[in-house]
């Protein structure tokens, strides 16, 4: 098995999207739909508008085993405007947005592989905050999992339409 990364772009959105898609059905088959919900991501607009905005706003990720695109990540130079609310870090960043994987490739460690690029990513552009958010409803995994791959807990905070989502921000240091 290889793990090879190339850039992503605007021909790799219904890719995303069918990764978005495969997150979204094995979540649902582990009874946790606090995350994205229990259908398919890939039937909401604003998703692919959303996915196609930070690769326009950043650098799009896809990381491929033996070939077959595994997951995704898209680098970029803010948080999303959901967390404008929470003070700036004071310094350049870069910030992960949409990191998917299609669950048939679990455990394979392309998700991990991406972080690593991420990291390396925005070492050479001489920054040394990278950050991410994610879900950390249920049992923290989704935390944990970054936890894992050398971030740590920053800010916590909610979002959604009755402000009951929560959500965790992580930090790395690359230099």
């Amino acid at each position: 098995m290889t793990i090879t990364i190339r850039e992503g772009g605007p021909d790799d959105i219904p890719v995303i999207l069918a990764m978005l898609d495969s997150s979204v059905e094995w979540l649902v088959s582990q009874g946790r739909t606090g995350q994205w919900g229990s259908k398919p991501l890939s039937e909401n607009p604003r998703v692919a508008e959303s996915v196609a905005g930070y690769m326009d706003k950043g650098s799009t990720y896809i990381a491929e085993v033996d070939g077959v695109p595994a997951a995704t990540l898209t680098l970029s130079d803010a948080p999303g405007a959901y967390l404008s609310h929470l003070p700036p870090p004071g310094e350049p960043e870069r910030y992960i947005h949409w990191l998917a994987s299609d669950r048939r490739f679990k455990g394979h460690g392309a998700g991990a592989a991406l972080l690593a690029h991420a990291a390396e990513v925005t070492r050479r552009a001489g920054i040394s905050l990278l950050r991410v958010d994610c879900y950390a409803g249920d049992d923290r995994k989704l935390v944990a999992f970054y936890e894992a791959n050398g971030f740590t807990p920053t800010e916590t905070y909610t979002s959604g339409e009755q402000n009951d989502w929560p959500g965790q921000v992580l930090a790395r240091r690359v230099l």
